[in-house]
């Protein structure tokens, strides 16, 4: 039984650590994405492709970063952890880097 809670503390860890990396990197590479396109106007911003490479970078470096860190052991990190790194960073992406292009347009 005290096995069992170990394992699902590590679990609970991991999963609240790639979460948070995944959140904060998309983040990043939205602030980083209004910074680069801070001189273009919001409809010009939205269609700069400089941006969207910042979040594919951003999902490119946080792949050796969780193998390289230990979270995963050798053979759990699999498709469906890449995906789920995907979609968290780039979600989190769109959504800052939207609501950030809305206000500017709106000042």
């Amino acid at each position: 039984m005290s096995t069992e809670s170990i394992s699902d503390r590590r679990e609970h860890i991991r999963s609240i650590s790639v979460t948070a990396l995944s959140a904060l990197l998309g983040v990043g590479a939205a602030l980083a994405s209004l910074s680069i396109t801070g001189d273009l106007g919001p409809a010009e911003a939205a269609t700069d492709t400089r941006a969207l490479a910042l979040v594919f970078g951003a999902i490119v470096v946080q792949i050796p970063l969780l193998e390289f860190s230990g979270i995963y052991g050798e053979d759990e990190f699999g498709v469906k952890h890449y995906l789920f790194i995907t979609f968290m960073t780039f979600s989190f992406w769109f959504v800052v880097y939207g609501i950030m292009l809305t206000a500017q347009g709106q000042a």
